[in-house]
């Protein structure tokens, strides 16, 4: 892989410029509306022995989506996990995991606009998430094969990500939806390959090293396990600096059709690119910006689930 310090400014996030104001406006909408929905609902079927999880799936993500890896024509992808969330999670926790990720990383990072966010949380949280893990939710009591299904879900998440982008960046008028389609989901459908071997093998590791992580409720192999995931996020995270520098898929057309001069700078400067200002742009800034964030995305996902607990143990008559 080439060495990358820092990041690519875009990774599969849209970066603002990219959106009209009024298809900005409706991501919103949405989001707002399926964030509130998923807040109620995920107050009424909370598993608390999850809370500790959610925390580790959030760390997981955010340090694998750091790293992009080469795929064919001199461009490159990065893992979303939104499938993989969705189905340890379960959808409503999952989409409040995904949607901590790609604000700690708008907010913290700059990495995605903030005038998209929105749009952000509906291509890498809402899309994937809820189509990858119907598939896999219907595929999986339908066919014995769960493996191949898990894949397959994983894949159709991408795809579904990339065509809801082009779409938007369509109805906006920022690219020709019939260049933009076909090069958008070619490069997906690659993408989509590394996508589906991640999230099998992540599935499969859960599963065979801790395969009744949720009866385990506060036990001390529990504990263990948990540990284990949050030093692996960790570990992922010092991988970074060896991500890809070929451009992703949105970068890439971005480059071709000329539209990626329409993105616009945060107005602040946080961890720019996942690195320490004071550090400039080397690995050892790269490795401790993506620390910072896993353990702050951990933070706030086990926090916003620690307040659905409370807020469902008051009573009624209050």
């Amino acid at each position: 892989m080439d060495i990358l310090v820092p990041l690519s400014v875009f990774l599969l996030h849209i970066p603002d410029g990219f959106l009209s104001g009024l298809v900005s406006a409706a991501c919103w909408l949405v989001i707002v509306g399926v964030l509130a929905y998923a807040l109620r609902a995920a107050q009424g079927t909370l598993d608390e022995r999850l809370i500790p999880l959610a925390g580790i799936m959030g760390a997981f993500v955010f340090a694998a989506q750091m790293i992009n890896f080469p795929v064919a024509g001199g461009t490159s992808g990065h893992f979303i996990g939104a499938t993989l969330t969705f189905i340890v999670l379960g959808p409503w926790l999952g989409m409040l995991t995904m949607s901590a990720v790609v604000a700690l990383q708008a907010l913290l990072f700059q990495d995605g606009g903030l005038l998209v966010m929105g749009a952000n949380m509906m291509v890498m949280g809402l899309v994937p998430g809820f189509v990858g893990y119907q598939v896999w939710r219907i595929g999986v009591g339908r066919v014995r094969l769960e493996t191949a299904v898990t894949a397959a879900a994983a894949w159709l998440s991408i795809m579904a990500a990339a065509l809801i982008a082009t779409l938007l960046l369509a109805f906006s008028g920022t690219t020709s939806l019939s260049f933009a389609l076909p090069a958008m989901l070619g490069v997906h459908a690659l993408i989509g390959v590394g996508e589906a071997l991640i999230t099998v093998a992540a599935l499969s590791f859960i599963r065979r090293t801790r395969p009744t992580i949720i009866e385990e409720a506060n036990g001390a192999q529990r504990n263990s396990w948990l540990i284990l995931g949050l030093i692996a996020a960790m570990l992922v995270v010092l991988l970074a600096p060896f991500a890809s520098g070929y451009p992703d898929g949105l970068e890439w057309v971005a480059q071709t059709t000329g539209f990626a001069k329409s993105a616009q700078e945060a107005p602040f400067s946080l961890l720019p690119d996942y690195t320490l200002p004071f550090l400039g742009e080397t690995a050892i800034s790269t490795i401790l910006a993506g620390l910072v964030g896993i353990v702050v995305v951990s933070v706030i996902v086990v926090s916003v689930a620690r307040g659905l607990r409370k807020e469902r143990r008051v009573p009624d008559n209050l």
